[in-house]
């Protein structure tokens, strides 16, 4: 199994200045290659301290001239709030400054203040990122962009530096929905996995992802890749009343930042599923979900870490796992040490395990 690491520059619950959230998170990314670490990632978000890092391929070029192997993930670049042609040039860019170590994650997003920021109507990122995502993938394959849709239209233009090596099996797509799920087949790329939902659906939707993946490409889906919070400690009751207190408290983040207390999402157009989601936090209350989201992460004794992992590749066929191990306010020598501990007895067994289809193979 590959094993990355990521940071989020999340000021929520600190109290701290934005400087010295990024002097905390840049010290980790200082650790990923010495402990191990196969890829480094971030996220992209604007305008609060839910995390703050507008610009993902920013930071990814730091991490480039920091590291010399590690591979450098986007979780994930937000396609309808860029212009593609300029997408497509920072990830060309980005892809030849470190020779060929990028990982591409896109999505579309669903934080309405990111979208009223950005003078865009959230109804409409569906369609944006479709076409934005059919106009990057085009382009990073050809090294040039032409395109003519409903909201982009793109003189055929040159990029440089151009690309050198295929993406095709190096993109995934962040997807929540199951429409979104559909659309990722549709565009041949593979699925990140933010934990938000039961394992079960999660599990459903993928087979139904790989059925239209089979019938659109002509081939298998590649493995997914999961994403965790991860709160990793040798003492069982330390990791639980921890996990209580950063985990949930990142819940609470994005309960805040997305706003699911509120009622835009159950009218907003291509946001029906969220809007689903909204109304059960609403029905059940803010504890209720918060517990629910806890036991989706990876948190407890190295032991039961690693268990918990194997469990979710067993349910999705995932072959990478991706910790996430400061957030929330979490001072910044406690994620150093849950990035240690966890590098230390729990990363090495998951790179030995077998893939997840070898190993269900053999059951």
């Amino acid at each position: 199994m590959h094993v990355g690491a990521a940071v989020i520059f999340q000021s929520h619950g600190s109290g701290l200045p934005d400087r010295q959230i990024y002097a905390n998170d840049l010290s980790l990314v200082d650790l990923v290659e010495p402990l191990g670490y196969e890829s480094i990632w971030s996220v992209e978000h604007h305008f609060t301290d839910y995390t703050m890092c507008p610009d993902v391929y920013q930071f990814l070029s730091y991490c480039a001239g920091r590291t010399k192997t590690a591979q450098l993930g986007s979780m994930v670049l937000v396609l309808p709030w860029h212009d593609p042609l300029r997408a497509a040039e920072e990830v060309a860019m980005l892809d030849n400054i470190s020779g060929g170590r990028v990982i591409l994650g896109i999505g579309r997003g669903a934080g309405k203040v990111e979208f009223d920021g950005f003078r865009l109507d959230m109804g409409e990122s569906r369609e944006r990122f479709v076409e934005a995502a059919q106009a990057v993938l085009g382009a990073l394959e050809t090294g040039e962009m032409a395109f003519s849709g409903k909201y982009y239209n793109q003189p055929k233009t040159g990029i440089r530096p151009k690309p050198f090596k295929s993406f095709r099996d190096r993109t995934y797509a962040a997807a929540v929905s199951p429409e979104s799920s559909r659309i990722m087949a549709e565009l041949g790329i593979g699925i990140l996995i933010i934990p938000q939902k039961p394992w079960d659906a999660v599990a459903e939707e993928l087979d139904n992802y790989r059925a239209v993946f089979r019938d659109v490409n002509g081939k298998e889906a590649p493995p997914p890749i999961s994403a965790g919070w991860v709160f990793c400690d040798e003492d069982k009751d330390r990791a639980a009343e921890m996990a209580v207190k950063y985990i949930g408290g990142y819940w609470e983040s994005v309960l805040e930042h997305y706003q699911f207390a509120g009622d835009h999402l159950k009218t907003m157009k291509g946001y029906e599923y969220y809007g689903k989601f909204a109304e059960t936090i609403q029905k059940y209350g803010p504890d209720s979900a918060t517990e629910f989201f806890m036991n989706l992460q990876v948190w407890g004794t190295p032991e039961m870490c690693y268990e918990r992992i194997v469990d979710i590749s067993d349910r999705t066929g995932a072959d990478g796992f991706v910790g996430v191990f400061g957030y929330a306010g979490m001072p910044g020598d406690e994620a150093e040490r849950n990035m240690r501990l966890f590098a230390e007895k729990v990363a090495p067994r998951l790179k030995d395990l077998p893939n997840a289809a070898t190993r269900q193979a053999a059951q």
